[in-house]
C-alpha cells in the first residue's frame, strides 16, 4: 500500500502464494504488488524484513545468509512467552532477537523496528495504526532504510533509539503492551511526546521491501 514491490518467502513457495493469495483477495481494490518465493527468492532483494516468530529468525537468516551478504535486514520478533495470565520476556544467548541475528549473520546490517506495533492493525490496510516505531541499528544505513520504509506508511513515525543493544528493553517491553492489551482488551501502540515529528532518521534510497518468512509458514509484510 506504500508503493513498494513486496516478495513473501516461505521455506514453501507454494505456501508463500497462498498467502499472496490471500492478502490479494482482501484487498482486491489496493493494485498491491506482492509476489510470492522461496525464503531464498524472498531474500535475493534489496531489503529484507524477518517477521517470524522469535525462535525461528536467526534460523531463517542462517538459511539465506548467502543472500543477506551487504544487505539491511529488519528484526521484529519479541522473545516472550505466557505464564499463567502473563506474558514475560525472555532473554536470547545475545540479550535480543535482533543481535542474535547479527550475530549470526554478520556480513549483514540488522535493523530492529516494528516491535511495539499490533500485527493485526498493521495489517489492516483500511483503518492505519497510529504509532511510533523505535529503529535500533549499529549502521547507521540500516536505520535510515528501515525509517524509510516507515515513513512510508500511514500515521508511522520513525525514531532513532539508538545502538543495537537497545533492542533488549525494546523487545523485553512488548510483554507490557500485551498485558495491558489482556487488561484492557485492546491493541496498544506507542507514542512518545515531547519529540517533534521531523525529527527522527533520515530515510536513505528506495528499497523494495520483501521478507524471509517463517520457516514453517509464511505471513504478510510489514511494509
Amino acid at each position: 500500500m506504500a508503493g513498494f514491490d513486496v516478495v513473501i518467502g516461505s521455506r514453501s513457495k507454494y505456501r508463500a502464494m497462498e498467502t499472496v493469495d490471500t492478502l490479494l483477495e482482501r484487498w482486491p481494490d489496493r493494485k498491491l504488488s506482492i509476489h510470492a518465493a522461496d525464503n531464498q527468492g524472498a531474500a535475493n532483494t534489496d531489503l529484507i524484513v524477518i517477521a517470524t516468530p522469535w525462535d525461528g529468525a536467526t534460523q531463517t537468516a542462517n538459511s539465506v545468509a548467502d543472500h543477506l551478504s551487504g544487505k539491511v535486514v529488519i528484526s521484529m520478533a519479541n522473545a516472550l512467552t505466557r505464564i499463567g495470565k502473563e506474558f514475560q520476556p525472555l532473554v536470547p544467548p545475545r540479550g535480543s532477537v535482533a543481535a542474535s541475528v547479527q550475530a549470526a549473520v554478520p556480513r549483514c546490517r540488522v535493523a530492529a523496528a516494528f516491535h511495539h506495533v499490533p500485527a493485526k492493525e498493521l495489517g489492516d490496510l483500511g483503518h492505519p495504526i497510529e504509532s511510533d516505531v523505535l529503529i535500533c541499528s549499529d549502521h547507521p544505513d540500516a536505520t535510515a532504510a528501515a525509517a524509510e520504509l516507515v515513513t512510508k506508511i500511514p500515521n508511522m513515525r520513525p525514531l532513532d533509539a539508538g545502538g543495537l543493544s537497545l533492542a533488549t528493553p525494546i523487545e523485553s517491553f512488548t510483554a507490557v503492551l500485551l498485558q495491558l492489551n489482556v487488561h484492557y482488551k485492546t491493541r496498544v501502540a506507542v507514542k512518545f511526546t515531547g519529540i517533534a515529528d521531523e525529527t527522527g532518521p533520515k530515510a536513505g534510497g528506495k528499497p523494495s521491501a520483501p521478507k524471509a518468512a517463517d520457516p514453517s509458514e509464511s505471513a504478510p509484510s510489514a511494509g
